[in-house]
């Protein structure tokens, strides 16, 4: 199948899964939860996580044409149903995965990040700052500083921000622009006002209402220095995820990885979130570890991920600890010129100022 044909069957199997689903009884969606209070809305999130609802995107095949990806999570016998039926309508061109349950790899609750003493990546304090260091907002664990961005054309006097996710740099619905952002994080030993490199500037909000398409925040940045050199040198490219590309990361808790895009266009990829229960995202990015380890761990969130060639093609936001054909676990990315665009940014070229 081409592009379209294969976005076209990948529409008529969601509302197939959704109709098999409903005559199940199974009703409980993330854009069904309207609990107001935290308690309920995590209580409410455990159903949707239970449920068995298929995150369903596009496959790369020979010759340039697509298949669809059909992703299911272990444990969950009624999804396993839904899936042999889908097979049935499709055949041969569907890429059936089981995933371990999605959540944030960096987050305060069930996929904290990894304690500092077993983490890889670099979670000490960092001057010049640089893509991969630990970071976080004053309340929250420890995430990753994923890049280096700037607002074209803006009045800010030419300022400099961190580019990571919304659960790293602002941690609940509770945070405000200005807001202290720390490297290291909390986690990893980052205190206020010593580790100060910036503050909470820009969020994208999330909806357990509504699908999302990105987990994102920025920084401003305080006059600090900053390397912006990445293992494959300078990144300041971007292109929209093709699948098959092979491509790499460096992130606080696993450092340097490599992995396979092994599925574009995931959509109702449902993400456990502590604070805000499960969120559905659509048009996402699946990625497979090419070594023994994990392609992500916690506390690898907000990572950047690119291409061999140097151009960015992702945010990091979430993984499974299970699952995939290795059994280690799959990655989840925002296509990162989504993320730029809602977020009105672009990869920084250079440094604004004198002390970069």
């Amino acid at each position: 199948m081409d592009r379209d044909q294969a976005r076209k069957l990948k529409e008529q199997l969601a509302a197939f899964a959704r109709d098999l689903a409903e005559r199940q009884g199974v009703v409980a969606t993330p854009r069904s939860l309207g609990a107001q209070s935290a308690q309920e809305r995590v209580s409410e999130a455990a159903d949707v996580v239970r449920a068995p609802t298929l995150a369903l995107g596009l496959v790369p095949q020979g010759e340039g044409g697509f298949g669809i990806a059909v992703r299911y999570r272990l444990g969950v016998p009624r999804a396993r149903s839904i899936v042999r039926k889908v097979l049935a309508e499709v055949g041969p061109e569907v890429d059936v995965r089981r995933t371990g349950r999605i959540r944030p790899v960096s987050e305060l609750g069930p996929r904290p990040p990894a304690p500092t003493s077993l983490a890889d990546g670099d979670t000490d304090r960092r001057r010049p700052l640089r893509p991969g260091v630990s970071i976080g907002h004053v309340g929250v664990t420890a995430g990753t500083l994923g890049a280096f961005v700037t607002r074209p054309g803006g009045d800010d006097d030419g300022a400099l921000y961190a580019l990571s996710n919304y659960h790293v740099l602002a941690g609940s619905p509770d945070a405000r622009p200005g807001d202290i952002v720390l490297q290291p994080g909390p986690a990893d030993g980052g205190l206020a006002p010593g580790d100060r490199i910036g503050e909470l500037a820009q969020v994208v909000d999330l909806d357990p209402l509504e699908p999302a398409v990105t987990d994102a925040a920025i920084a401003r940045l305080d006059r600090v220095p900053v390397d912006f050199e990445y293992p494959v040198g300078r990144v300041v490219k971007t292109a929209r995820a093709l699948g098959g590309e092979i491509v790499g990361k460096v992130g606080r808790t696993t450092a340097v990885t490599r992995g396979r895009v092994t599925a574009i266009e995931l959509d109702d990829v449902i993400v456990g979130y502590e604070d805000l229960g499960a969120l559905g995202f659509d048009d996402q990015i699946e990625i497979e570890s090419l070594h023994d380890g994990p392609f992500s761990r916690g506390g690898d969130s907000g990572a950047l991920v690119y291409r061999e060639d140097g151009v960015a093609l992702g945010l990091l936001f979430a993984g499974s600890e299970s699952g995939g054909r290795s059994g280690k676990g799959l990655t989840y990315a925002n296509p990162i010129d989504r993320v730029l665009e809602i977020l009105g940014v672009e990869l920084a070229r250079e440094a604004p100022h004198p002390f970069g």
